[in-house]
């Protein structure tokens, strides 16, 4: 049994557009499965719902619908009483390290409240425990009287995984934590979240849009364009042989170190669509080089037969007839 498993997840938001109440299609119908000790790579453009669906699968958001198995256990719906002791298993790192913390709360209290939430009342305990977390992610306890604004990007983003690590949990979902950071400052920050994940066994999705960094940290690889998963599989498979125009789009916009080498002939045009008014069919039509009537009438699903390299959700995938002209 994997140690999460998502079904036909949706998650929809009321919005007000052109006078009329319209729904906005955040997460549509998105299926996916983690391995304990495995790392999935979720990427995507800004606005395809990455971040929704992560906020979903930690319980910030509650979904529309779909089912949100941890462990055997559906927590989609769960009210918050009986969904206090399973935090514990789930942890998040979000983007931006200084927004996420809070200006006014020393780091002891900061790293702590985890286990406060979970009813550790002894105060030498939660004191101790995240001492333990920081020195984890390279810090000391001679950080822990300070406040947030005295350290640097990449300090914060330490203690903000130092925050997600004090539990304990089994799954880390990691919502673009090096974006934000400078690049010297983001190779570090990775090879921490390596060191940590195999130290503690931990399963983890790490959400990014730069394909060079998910291909580094991940064993699988789940590719979202506006709300749906459209291809997914190993890493190094769908980074050699990519199924869907979407997914080739993106691995050509990888910037090469060859400041004189050629330029992609495969660089997205045109922006992502309103997830207020979806496009009729396939959702990447509008944008796709190898569009015909077919992708225009119903969108297609995630193709699992036999014989394909891995899932995708295309009626012309890379390699097709269609594709070759």
């Amino acid at each position: 049994m994997p140690l999460l498993e998502v079904e036909d997840l949706e998650m929809t938001f009321p919005v007000r557009s052109r006078g009329h109440r319209r729904t906005l299609h955040a997460v549509d119908g998105v299926s996916l499965t983690v391995n304990d000790g495995e790392t999935l790579g979720l990427v995507g453009e800004s606005g395809c719902g990455k971040s929704t669906l992560a906020r979903c699968l930690v319980r910030v958001h509650e979904p529309t619908a779909g089912r949100i198995l941890l462990d055997g256990t559906d927590i989609a719906h769960l009210p918050a009483r009986r969904m206090r002791p399973l935090r514990r298993d789930l942890a998040m790192v979000f983007q931006d390290p200084q927004a996420s913390l809070n200006p006014r709360r020393r780091i002891v209290d900061i790293v702590a409240a985890p286990l406060r939430a979970q009813g550790v009342k002894s105060r030498a305990e939660r004191t101790s425990r995240a001492t333990e977390a920081l020195t984890m992610v390279g810090m000391g306890s001679e950080y822990l009287n300070r406040f947030p604004h005295e350290f640097s990007g990449g300090q914060r983003q330490r203690i903000g995984l130092a925050r997600a690590l004090v539990t304990r949990p089994r799954l880390l979902v990691c919502d673009e934590p090096v974006s934000a950071l400078d690049v010297s400052i983001q190779a570090q920050i990775l090879n921490l979240l390596e060191d940590v994940r195999d130290e503690l066994g931990l399963a983890c999705i790490f959400i990014a849009h730069d394909l060079s960094v998910v291909r580094h940290v991940s064993d699988r690889v789940a590719v979202m364009y506006l709300g749906r998963i459209v291809e997914q599989g190993e890493t190094e498979e769908v980074f050699a042989h990519p199924q869907h125009p979407y997914t080739e789009s993106l691995i050509e916009a990888i910037p090469e170190p060859d400041p004189t080498g050629p330029m992609p002939d495969r660089i997205l045009e045109g922006d992502v669509p309103s997830p207020i008014d979806l496009p009729q069919g396939c959702r990447f039509a509008p944008r796709c080089r190898y569009a015909t009537d077919v992708c225009l009438g119903e969108e297609p699903v995630l193709d699992t037969s036999e014989g394909k390299p891995h899932p995708a959700a295309c009626y012309h995938p890379l390699g097709s007839a269609v594709s070759r002209t």
